[in-house]
């Protein structure tokens, strides 16, 4: 792409560092790895802990949160599926996404904050989480998310390289992740509990910390498949002019494409099933599970803290190996076989029952099982991607990755509702004395986390084996990749 001396994106404050035309290493830990792990973190703590703060800090109903949470994934789906256009349709020296990874280290860490706050009491009160909740989930979240999910197909044409972009994403989310349910909860169990103050300030620094790794971010990250595009004069790969693409024809792209299907499927299955478990882990480690293992019945956060790090060792390790065992063997082969042993460690936790050894184990096997999904899948949907457009001629990031982020944000408020309704049927006690341990609790409730935490997941593993068995875009994707690579030298030529 051409420089422009007065262009603002040639500024050095919005220039980017990345110079190199192949990726390397300060681009994936920089733009890929810490500037994601900061733009996550306030999400992965919501992840963990918004429904708990709702409920036992706020006491909101539970008809109120069920309400809400399903109320917002309306606007949640809309809200990504226009980002994703305007994405598609800007056209800067930036690139077409980075523009809006920027103007999230504003609007993201703002709206972080604001559910903790909560200045006024009855009605008012309610109303202001409301605003609170759709300004981060339903504006704020979709225009970061969906333009750093962007990122990745548009990065590089090379798919292995792809793969380890998408990794270091998914690795820096499942930190966050990580964050949220091991460190968070142990604050909250000993230091914030019910003192609005201080949840406020903790997540302040949350929120300032979010706002320099965004802007971090950008400016350690490039899009050269859209300078690429650039370089061609406007035209996709089959000659036409961006411009005369449509949203439906896009959409008729991916609708009639089977492996984009799978694709979308696998990771809605995958993801909302990690949202329910998510949302009712800190409710099995107050209800269910045996925390007199650390001598009390109230140290449920240091139960939380155990499973997260059992969870978590697994797939650090897993890091290391799961690229190196795509390239070998496909991205296919590997997330099946950890499907598989998904589903065995969600056996044993399940069979547990409440006894922390076992679930312990089982968590940690599940999780272990999960990490070839969790680091591959925006590099599966790159790989689809290029797919399409090897056959139809036209790129649709904006469309999928506004449809993924959809998914990914939505799942938290909808899996959320429907535990809230869930707790609100069996008969959950909001006021109910945590010393009192598993006894404080019915065996209805106590049975209702149990399958929200341990078998949703389970069985979702097992459809997950089944979709990605049927995924075989891989086969031929380095011809078709070949087959767009002398279109474009023809467009240029």
């Amino acid at each position: 792409m051409s420089s422009q001396k007065n262009d603002f994106w040639s500024s050095p404050l919005t220039r980017s560092r990345i110079t190199a035309s192949d990726v390397r290493t300060p681009e994936m830990l920089l733009g890929y790895f810490i500037g994601p792990f900061g733009a996550l973190l306030s999400s992965g703590i919501f992840t963990s802990i918004l429904q708990n703060y709702f409920t036992d800090v706020l006491r909101l109903d539970l008809t109120f949160l069920t309400t809400l949470q399903l109320f917002s994934t309306i606007l949640i789906v809309a809200a990504n599926l226009i980002v994703g256009q305007l994405i598609e349709r800007t056209k800067t020296f930036a690139g077409k996404a980075r523009p809006w990874i920027l103007l999230s280290a504003l609007t993201l860490s703002a709206a972080s904050v604001l559910m903790f706050i909560v200045p006024f009491e009855g009605a008012a009160k309610l109303v202001w989480v409301a605003i609170a909740y759709n300004l981060y989930y339903a504006v704020a979240y979709p225009i970061y998310n969906t333009a750093n999910s962007t990122l990745v197909p548009v990065s590089t044409r090379d798919s292995q390289k792809r793969g380890v972009l998408a990794s270091f994403t998914n690795v820096a989310g499942l930190g966050v992740m990580g964050f949220g349910s091991m460190v968070f909860p142990i604050l909250v169990s000993f230091a914030l509990k019910d003192n609005q103050a201080l949840w406020f300030m903790v997540m302040l620094a949350v929120a300032v910390f979010s706002a320099l790794t965004i802007y971090l971010q950008f400016m350690f990250t490039r899009e050269r498949v859209t300078e690429e595009f650039m370089a061609s004069g406007g035209k996709e790969s089959d000659g036409k002019a961006a411009e005369s693409v449509s949203l439906s024809a896009q959409l008729k792209a991916v609708a009639s494409e089977k492996m984009w299907w799978i694709a979308i499927l696998f990771y809605l299955v995958f993801q909302w099933s990690g949202a329910i478990k998510n949302g009712s882990m800190s409710f099995f480690c107050k209800w269910v599970l045996d925390n007199t293992f650390f001598g009390s019945a109230d140290a449920w956060g240091a139960s939380q803290s155990l499973l997260s790090i059992m969870g978590a060792i697994p797939m650090a390790l897993a890091v290391v190996v799961v690229v190196p065992l795509c390239n070998k063997f496909s991205k296919r082969v590997v997330v099946f076989i950890g499907m598989v042993i998904g589903v065995a460690g969600g056996l044993i936790a399940g069979l547990g029952n409440g006894s922390i050894v076992p679930v312990a184990a089982g968590v940690a096997l599940k999780c272990l099982g999960a990490s070839p999904a969790a680091y591959v899948i925006l590099a599966m949907l790159a790989d689809v991607i290029d797919h399409i457009e090897f056959k139809e001629g036209m790129r649709t990031d904006g469309l999928t990755m506004s449809i993924y982020s959809s998914i990914m944000v939505a799942g938290t408020p909808i899996c959320n509702s429907i535990f809230s309704a869930i707790l609100n049927v069996s008969g959950y006690v909001q006021d109910a004395d945590v010393a009192l341990g598993t006894a404080a609790q019915s065996a209805a409730v106590q049975n209702a986390i149990s399958i929200s935490y341990i078998w949703v997941e389970t069985a979702a593993y097992a459809v997950c084996a089944v979709l990605i068995f049927l995924f075989t875009v891989e086969k031929n994707l380095p011809q078709e990749q070949a087959q767009i690579a002398k279109r474009k030298e023809r467009e240029v030529g």
